[in-house]
């Protein structure tokens, strides 16, 4: 065999141990993938001018800019409208490929690609240390591949594979339909339409920068007050809610039920549908879950829901952010501000303005993890014992995220401890909890910052859009940086693991 042909095998074999390793420690390969992300978007976004020539955002609040749609977090640091439109397509991008359906969907081809690869090395001793380069027989290599996949092993790789060009069909055709729906409202709405013509936003950009933006559970808008100046447009408003359940809550449930029906309708599948509806457990994906468990996501994110639903109605019904409202409306902007807690993030409400209590249980929801479920029914026995060996590792990880919540906020108390002395009413405690938990859960709700309540009046001091943060020192935002990384990828659970 030729040397070149020799090293290129080496190589190979090589690079898919590398890439072996990576699959066996997901938080590295993904907090890798993240931070190249966020280095290429903010390369990006540098890169293309804003909006306005009389104002450029800093070189450090574009990349903090960027780790925020990659970590699909919405913490702002600059106004929406300061952006162009190659800016808003940059971040579009970036939320997408980093949104949670995207890269599990990715990660499950890369595992299985992987996979596939260590049962030909595994199998055909493809080590120059242990065989001879021509010795090496194509057809014994083909036979022994083969075998890699009987037992079993045959059936759950084409089975994975298929489940990952469902999730795939789920992504776009979620996606486009949204972008579309948004698209015609918009277009037929002129309430909506005047509102984008006034500020200069595109509107097929406006479209797929909502879609996207709402399914992947992030939670920016192109327009500076979010969803605040379309809250009259209770269409707009129930398709951005069904977004974000369809990218969140529901999508289990989603999932299970499109593999069912393909394999009620497509007899080609119908074996590795059976297969996958049987052996959730076996396949190890994250968003595949039981029927039993993906009901109970949903009941659970439902009585989230009604809980805030009712206290909105019982003390907000009235507030300055809802009066301008007739009762239908009201009703819509409280569930889509209901929905959006503990999902996407957005907003039609001042949130600062809002009662203590609404804010402390916003924060309580916030911290729950994705997929948080309650047990609504009594388990079988099987489940039962496994939740009693989860048991005492669940509290563990409960207590090491709140432990770790408390340490960022310890740290830009620290940080900030300047602005605490001078601004006290602004840079308060509270307002720095919630910032890290909804940093932490990737929500992107903020108290923002009122200039009214400096205790020192300043000429130069104007009420902007953007979240708290953008108040912060260079060294807050960083730590908020490694809060939204950590909190992207929370479910592993591995804080300070990195092994």
């Amino acid at each position: 065999m030729p040397k070149f042909l020799v090293s290129l095998s080496y190589s190979s074999s090589k690079l898919t141990r590398l890439c072996h390793v990576l699959s066996v420690n997901p938080f590295s390969t993904r907090i890798l993938y993240f931070i190249f992300l966020s280095l290429l978007g903010f390369w990006g976004l540098n890169v293309l001018e804003p909006r306005t020539d009389s104002f450029k955002p800093r070189k450090f609040d574009l990349f903090f800019t960027s780790v925020s749609a990659t970590t699909v977090s919405s913490m702002s640091t600059v106004e929406m409208e300061i952006l162009s439109n190659p800016q808003l397509i940059i971040m579009t991008i970036l939320m997408f490929i980093g949104g949670e359906v995207f890269t599990s969907m990715a990660g499950l081809f890369f595992s299985n690609f992987i996979s596939e690869k260590n049962n030909v090395i595994d199998d055909g001793e493809i080590e120059l240390g242990n065989r001879k380069p021509e010795n090496l027989n194509p057809e014994q290599l083909a036979q022994n591949q083969g075998e890699a996949f009987n037992n079993g092993e045959h059936l759950l790789y084409h089975s994975i594979m298929f489940l990952g060009f469902v999730i795939l069909g789920y992504l776009l055709i979620v996606n486009i339909l949204g972008s579309a729906m948004v698209f015609l409202y918009v277009s037929f709405v002129s309430s909506a339409r005047s509102t984008l013509k006034s500020k200069g936003l595109n509107l097929f950009t406006f479209s797929i920068f909502t879609t996207i933006s709402s399914f992947t559970n992030c939670g920016f808008i192109p327009t500076n007050e979010n969803m605040v100046v379309f809250n009259k447009n209770s269409g707009l408003l129930l398709v951005i809610t069904a977004l974000a359940l369809l990218g969140n809550p529901l999508f289990p449930m989603c999932l299970r039920f499109l593999i069912w029906v393909m394999g009620k309708c497509v007899n080609k599948v119908g074996d590795y549908c059976d297969y996958l509806l049987k052996n959730t457990r076996e396949i190890g994906f994250h968003h595949l879950f039981t029927t039993r468990r993906s009901c109970c996501v949903v009941g659970t994110a439902l009585v989230f829901v009604v809980v805030q639903a009712l206290l909105f109605f019982a003390m907000e019904w009235n507030s300055a952010s809802l009066k301008e409202l007739n009762p239908f409306e009201r009703t819509i902007g409280v569930l889509f501000q209901s929905v959006n807690t503990s999902q996407a993030g957005e907003t039609i409400v001042n949130l600062p303005a809002m009662s203590t209590v609404i804010l402390v249980v916003i924060t309580i929801i916030m911290y729950f993890p994705p997929y948080t479920s309650i047990p609504f029914v009594k388990d079988e026995k099987k489940e039962q014992q496994n939740q009693e060996k989860r048991k005492g590792k669940t509290a563990k990880e409960l207590l090491t995220q709140l432990a770790s919540i408390c340490i960022f906020v310890f740290l830009i108390c620290i940080t900030e401890r300047k602005n605490m002395k001078e601004d006290p009413f602004n840079f308060t405690p509270f307002n720095f909890l919630f910032e890290v938990v909804s940093a932490y859960g990737n929500v992107g709700y903020s108290m923002g910052y009122s200039c009214k309540l400096r205790l020192k009046d300043e000429a130069n001091c104007v009420d902007k859009s953007y979240g708290f943060v953008g108040r912060w020192s260079d060294a807050g935002k960083t730590v908020l940086i490694v809060v939204m990384m950590l909190g992207r990828l929370k479910r592993y659970n591995m804080v300070w693991k990195f092994s």
